[in-house]
């Protein structure tokens, strides 16, 4: 059961440039759950889930680094209740 959750907004050059795709495929291979989309405006938003805090710190990371096309100004993230819920990380 997942204990902790954060909505991310990822800000920057973060469309277009396949970020998405890259931040589902971090979140299968650390086996953190949520979701990811598109914003209004170019930013990115995010809710990832995990059973410890240090594997959605690692999952943040890899977004900050993000792919070799993005441009990741800063992420601004909230701690949100977790669902406990075991769904595999979506793109929508």
């Amino acid at each position: 059961m997942a204990d902790v959750r954060r909505r991310l907004r990822v800000n920057g050059i973060v469309q277009g440039v396949g970020f998405r795709f890259f931040a589902a495929e971090a979140a299968r291979r650390l086996g953190v759950l949520g979701w990811v989309r598109n914003l209004p405006g170019g930013n990115v938003e995010a809710e990832a889930e995990a059973n410890e805090r240090a594997t959605l710190e690692r999952f943040e990371r890899e977004l900050r680094t993000g792919n070799r096309f993005a441009e990741v100004e800063s992420i601004d993230k909230r701690e949100i209740p977790a669902t406990g819920i075991p769904t595999p990380f979506d793109i929508y």
